[in-house]
C-alpha cells in the first residue's frame, strides 16, 4: 500500500493506493475523473492523457505512487471555469473534431501542451506532437485545423487586457 498527497485540477487529494496501480486507475476509479480514457494500457495509443506538473504523460502506464507531491491535470480541470471552456476546447467545438469522441481527451491535453510550448505551432510541429496520440477515426486533419484555431484564440485567450499610453481614464 502506498499513501499519495498530490494536486488534482486545483484540489489538494491524499488517499491510499496499492503499490504499482496505474495513475489511470487511481483517476477513474477512485477519484471518478472519467474523462481520461483507457486505450491500451501501454503508454501508446494516447487516450490516457494527462499533465504532470505541466507535461503530458500517458496515465495507464504512469505509478500513482510517482505523483506524491505533483500537481496532475486531467480534462475536467482544463477549463478555467465551468462557464468559460479552455481555448483548445473550444477550438475543438468549432472546428467539429470529434466523430466517436473516445480520444479526444488525450487528443485535447497533448495540443494544449503543445500550445504551451510552442504558440504558433507548423503542421509539421503539430503533427510530430500529436503523433502519439491514436484517433481510429481519422480525425487528424480537424485535429490539425483545430489546433491552429486554438493557438489564434489562446492568443486572445491568454493576452491581458491593455489600456493606451496617454488615455484618460
Amino acid at each position: 500500500m502506498a499513501e499519495l498527497s498530490f494536486t488534482l485540477n486545483g484540489q489538494t487529494q491524499a488517499l491510499t493506493i496499492d503499490s504499482g496501480t496505474p495513475l489511470l486507475w487511481v483517476l477513474r476509479e477512485q477519484l471518478a475523473m472519467t474523462g481520461t480514457k483507457f486505450g491500451c494500457g501501454m503508454g501508446l495509443c494516447g487516450a490516457c492523457t494527462v499533465h504532470l506538473d505541466g507535461q503530458p504523460i500517458r496515465s495507464c502506464s504512469y505509478p500513482a505512487e510517482f505523483v506524491n507531491g505533483k500537481n496532475i491535470t486531467t480534462i475536467e480541470g482544463l477549463a478555467p471555469t465551468q462557464d468559460t471552456l479552455h481555448p483548445v476546447q473550444q477550438a475543438w467545438l468549432e472546428m467539429s473534431v470529434p466523430q466517436c469522441g473516445y480520444c479526444q481527451s488525450g487528443q485535447i491535453m497533448s495540443a494544449v501542451a503543445l500550445l504551451k510550448a510552442n504558440s504558433s505551432p507548423s503542421d509539421d510541429d503539430i503533427d510530430k506532437a500529436m503523433s502519439g496520440n491514436i484517433c481510429r477515426c481519422g480525425t487528424y486533419p480537424r485535429i490539425r485545423k483545430a489546433i491552429h484555431r486554438a493557438a489564434e484564440l489562446s492568443v486572445q485567450y491568454y493576452q491581458p487586457a491593455t489600456t493606451e499610453v496617454g488615455a484618460e481614464s
